[in-house]
């Protein structure tokens, strides 16, 4: 395999856009704030959802024997699409992949030739193969990698030396294949099944189930533990405003779609070169101004960071902004 893989972020614009580029064709990610189920039926049809978790480091993660909910179907890999995770940083695409891959059925989703290929040549091999081949998939990986943060500063491929445990974190997916509710885990074993979903229709059962189960999944965590995140894969938003006539919710979903390119642009772009340009630019102004314009600049800095430590200090504040985070 020549490259790796590089973290992205658990952004409903950036897994949309990773859709975009892999060809897929009217499908889009909408974050949820919150574990009501109605939040993910005004969303419907939802293909699935992908669940972002704090790795727990104080029990066991994996099992071959039970998880800690549901039960592990093995023989559900040969039917649906279930790759174990061969690589670091893979998680968040191939969960994507877990739910894309298994909605081609029937003409529900779109996913492009490209991946119907991938699919295709993937089915016949083993769940570990088939995260050797998506590991080493170019087309993948570099779609992939060309939604990770630019960083002057941070080498990805080296590992933490200081001794200290940094919190890890692990993207999973649940979607409903043949009635029943599957939770998609490449660090597992199998496909985990949560049960069939009640009545004749699953898809419409489908987000009252699955938030049962994430409800007692993150109730396994402390209570401070606040940092989840979960996103749906919905099909695109503007053609429901297409077919309804609602122009108001067109223009606002076109809106977003622009906001969510100008914030992917961003993420590629490295700013410290034209930080560094600016900064230049300021003190040479500085500088040719002569008669000491330069020292005063700098002295009423100084004098404005002392005023706002002191305000801090004494709780007030000041005007200083918090850039934190």
């Amino acid at each position: 395999m020549s490259g790796g893989w590089n973290t992205i972020e658990s952004d409903a614009g950036v897994f949309t856009y990773l859709l975009d580029n892999l060809g897929v064709k009217d499908v889009q990610f909408e974050e949820l704030l919150t574990l009501e189920p109605e939040a993910l039926e005004q969303l419907h049809p939802v293909y699935g959802v992908i669940f972002l978790f704090k790795y727990p480091t104080n029990e066991p993660y994996t099992s071959t024997d039970k998880p800690l909910d549901g039960t592990f179907d093995h023989d559900a890999a040969q039917d649906l699409f279930f790759a174990a995770q061969t690589i670091q940083n893979a998680c968040g695409t191939q969960a994507l992949l877990s739910v894309l891959l298994n909605k081609d059925r029937d003409g529900e989703v779109d996913i492009g030739a490209q991946l119907r290929d991938f699919k295709e040549f993937t089915m016949v091999l083993p769940p570990e193969f088939r995260g050797e081949a998506l590991s080493n998939s170019e087309l993948i990986r570099d779609v992939h990698n060309s939604f990770a943060k630019s960083s002057p500063f941070v080498d990805e491929t080296q590992r933490n030396t200081s001794g200290e445990t940094e919190d890890a974190f692990h993207f999973i997916a649940y979607t409903h294949v043949n009635g029943t509710l599957y939770e998609l885990d490449g660090l597992q074993p199998a496909p985990i099944s949560h049960g069939a979903l009640p009545g004749s229709d699953p898809a419409e059962a489908f987000p009252r189930k699955v938030m049962e189960v994430l409800q007692r999944r993150i109730a396994r965590y402390d209570l401070s533990e606040i940092r989840f995140n979960l996103m749906a894969m919905v099909r695109d938003l503007r053609l429901r405003a297409q077919e309804f006539g609602d122009a108001e919710m067109l223009a606002r979903e076109e809106a977003k779609r622009r906001d969510w390119q100008f914030e992917n642009a961003l993420r590629r772009h490295n700013f410290v070169g034209f930080a560094a340009q600016v900064l230049k630019g300021v003190v040479g102004m500085k500088l040719k101004e002569g008669n000491g314009a330069y020292e005063k600049w700098i002295e009423e800095g100084k004098t404005r960071t002392r005023t706002r430590l002191e305000q801090r200090r004494k709780g007030g504040g000041g005007d200083d902004v918090d850039m934190a985070g």
